[in-house]
């Protein structure tokens, strides 16, 4: 009779990639950055917009407040911008993580993965309130605005950077996992955690695993979409106080041979990384400045919008309409058949493109049963052939580019045929920062002014406009400004 393997139980070091997360959100500097600390303040204010737009749909609205009725924190909890709420930070965090997610119009990050870093805000707003109220009951001071940019700009790297090489959505998992991690390793810094306690948080972290990307593809697309990042950065922080309270890690949680995150999860593939962590996400960052949509089709719609005059009045005139994209968009949002819900329309490219060619532009609200139904909407998109462009698909991983192209043509039945109109660059990329940032701040105006007050949106506009200012403001003031 063979005798069975003896384990090894001897507890190893942290996995490399664990350490060197935690070593980041320690040691770096990242106000050595301007333009990242910059950005970083751009970033908080369209976030909050893309959150205070959300309110205004009951469909996120419903989900908002305490998980029971009475679980509240008045006086003491975290606050909720556009609302009355004071809820305990983790509660706190998924409400926040859920508006700014919900009409998928916050920052982007695309790579190997894809993501949305300023999913973060919820748990280091919520917490960074939550810290802030306490203090200053104690007789100290609140952490500042600065500090909250601080933790942003460390949650974008750590997303980011892990995002470069590392395709998770090619396994079948939702990307809000890297949303947990960067959230629970800035959350546990904030809180005060030594290194130790936050190996032992980060740790935990990877060992959750990750949602499966069913509720982001047909035939289950769905609103789980809109607050599962929401439901990831408050993981995030409830692992962090966890953490707080002595509870232990899990050294190997990544690496451990046949129940590690890499063997269970990955393929049994290493994670690869080709930098260190430091400032290039924050600073490479995509704003969605012009669409709420899935960001691989943002340039599609610009070249839609760009066609609408040469289509609007000959809709019934049109034989077929090629669109060509990168291949992360072909195999994403590359959608036929009937849509369900709002959710499943933002995820197709056909039902995007229709849109800004019969109208000339897309909010939020052209999702909503009562624009889907024109038929001239489906009439369009079954004249639709979508593929790959080569061009397109290598641009998009060339790491001095990030380019996100598409191009848009449209044939007649009558044989003539509008130019290939080719947009490369969305207007929320770094290469049309000049033209985006005034963009930007006009959609944060727009947003603010229709939820919170005269007087408050105009010192809160007067405090964004100067980044001295911004940065020197307390937690507690910017979040007073900011409730209802």
């Amino acid at each position: 009779m063979s005798k069975a393997a003896v384990l090894d139980a001897s507890r190893p070091d942290f996995d490399q990639v664990i350490q060197d997360i935690v070593d980041y959100v320690f040691d770096y500097d990242v106000t050595q950055s301007e333009e990242a600390m910059q950005t970083a303040r751009y970033d908080w204010m369209d976030t909050i917009g893309c959150g205070l737009l959300a309110l205004s749909y009951p469909a996120c609205t419903k989900l908002l407040g305490p998980i029971v009725p009475g679980a509240d924190m008045p006086g003491n909890g975290a606050r909720v911008p556009g609302t009355s709420y004071e809820l305990d930070p983790v509660r706190a965090a998924w409400n926040i993580g859920a508006m700014v997610r919900w009409l998928d119009y916050n920052d982007t990050w695309l790579a190997a993965e894809w993501g949305h870093p300023s999913d973060n805000l919820g748990a280091i707003l919520a917490l960074a309130d939550y810290l802030s109220r306490k203090r200053v009951r104690e007789g100290q001071t609140s952490l500042g605005m600065r500090d909250v940019l601080i933790a942003m700009i460390k949650a974008h790297e750590i997303q980011g950077i892990i995002a470069l090489e590392n395709s998770f959505n090619r396994v079948g998992l939702c990307h809000v996992m890297l949303v947990r991690i960067a959230s629970t390793a800035v959350t546990a810094q904030m809180l005060g955690c030594t290194r130790d306690e936050c190996l032992n948080a980060v740790s935990q972290a990877w060992l959750d695993g990750s949602s499966l990307r069913t509720y982001r593809h047909a035939p289950n697309t769905g609103s789980r979409k809109s607050w599962a990042a929401g439901d990831a950065t408050s993981r995030g922080l409830f692992l962090a106080f966890t953490a707080l309270r002595g509870e232990m890690g899990y050294p190997s949680a990544i690496t451990a041979p046949t129940w590690g995150f890499q063997d269970v999860l990955f393929g049994k593939n290493s994670l690869k990384f080709t930098q260190g962590y430091g400032t290039y996400t924050m600073e490479n960052i995509l704003f969605k400045i012009s669409f709420p949509a899935e960001f691989h089709a943002q340039t599609a719609i610009e070249a839609a919008v760009t066609l609408h005059p040469q289509l609007v009045d000959r809709v019934d005139e049109v034989d077929r309409i090629v669109i060509k994209t990168q291949e992360s968009g072909d195999r994403i949002i590359n959608k036929t058949g009937p849509l369900d819900n709002p959710a499943d329309r933002d995820h197709c490219l056909q039902y995007m493109v229709a849109i800004g060619l019969l109208k000339g532009d897309l909010q939020a609200e052209h999702y909503e049963d009562n624009v889907a139904s024109d038929p001239r909407v489906d009439a369009l998109r079954d004249c639709m052939e979508v593929s790959e462009d080569e061009r397109f698909s290598r641009e998009y991983l060339e790491p001095d580019k990030r380019a996100i192209g598409n191009s848009l043509q449209i044939f007649f039945k009558d044989g003539s045929s509008t130019d290939e109109v080719v947009v490369d660059y969305p207007v929320g990329h770094r290469r049309r920062r000049d033209e985006g940032i005034p963009l930007l701040k006009a959609k944060f105006e727009r947003y603010l002014r229709a939820k919170i007050s005269v007087e408050k949106s105009e010192r809160i506009l007067a405090i964004c406009s100067v980044q001295n200012t911004f940065e020197a403001t307390s937690v507690t003031d910017m979040m007073e400004l900011l409730q209802q």
